[in-house]
């Protein structure tokens, strides 16, 4: 009975000790099959944390280029804004200060003791208040007078043909009248005070409106230099060819 006693006891204490052997084997593979795993697991995290700080990075920097850009943009917008509202400005206080009237009579003071020393006309295209290169170039001949003058006034005298209403016929002589004052004056800086500004509409005619010709002739400007001087030099200028 003790035999079979101690042969129970021994084949118990040699199972256990198996099953620990056994249990130790199973955690060591089981330890050396997901350790590689973890391995790579760990080292997709901290990629994948490196790959987000990258971009967090350049983000950052382009987040800030693109704010720089725009406010390059916003300052550069806010320069010609003030440079094109300075020349408005410029252009305002011109015509302004410009003498609107139906006739010099009625502006200048002893018309009589003022006698013209040059006179040039242009003319314009249908319905248009912009100056050509030609029209440019005959105003460029009668400025180039202005120097032997002390004491000038300009006429300038815009009309039209007898195409459309008086009232807006009005407006467009004017607009061309203010086209040759504003060259004038931006060109060869003469002073606001120096133009008076007649604008005629259709009312006075120097061709007859019934040809294509005679209306060209009536699209016009006509710029008239006075002076109750005599010029520096003693000798008296000479008129500036007419226009077309």
């Amino acid at each position: 009975m003790m035999s079979r006693i101690g042969l129970c006891s021994g084949l118990c204490v040699a199972a256990f000790t198996l099953a620990g052997v056994t249990g130790c084997a199973s955690k060591n593979y089981v330890r050396n099959q997901t350790a590689p795993l973890v391995d790579k697991t760990n080292t997709l995290e901290d990629k994948t944390a490196e790959n987000n700080r990258n971009i967090q990075d350049v983000d950052q920097r382009a987040q800030s280029g693109i704010k720089q850009a725009q406010g390059s943009a916003d300052q550069a917008t806010q320069n010609a804004q003030s440079a094109q509202k300075a020349a408005a400005d410029a252009d305002t206080a011109a015509n302004d200060a410009v003498h609107r009237a139906d006739s010099l009579d009625a502006v200048v003071k002893n018309l009589d003791n003022y006698k013209p020393v040059a006179d040039v006309s242009v003319t314009f295209g249908f319905d248009k208040s912009n100056l050509t290169s030609d029209d440019k170039q005959q105003l460029d001949q009668l400025a180039s007078q202005l120097g032997s003058q002390r004491s000038y006034i300009l006429e300038v005298t815009g009309g039209t043909d007898s195409t459309g209403s008086a009232e807006y016929n009005y407006g467009l002589s004017n607009r061309r009248a203010d086209s040759v004052v504003q060259y004038l004056a931006s060109k060869y800086n003469v002073p606001a005070h120096r133009f008076y500004l007649i604008g005629i509409g259709k009312d006075e005619e120097v061709a007859p409106n019934d040809t294509r010709e005679g209306r060209q002739k009536n699209r016009r400007v006509e710029v008239k230099m006075l002076t109750n001087m005599e010029p520096e030099n003693g000798t008296q200028p000479q008129p500036a060819p007419s226009g077309r």
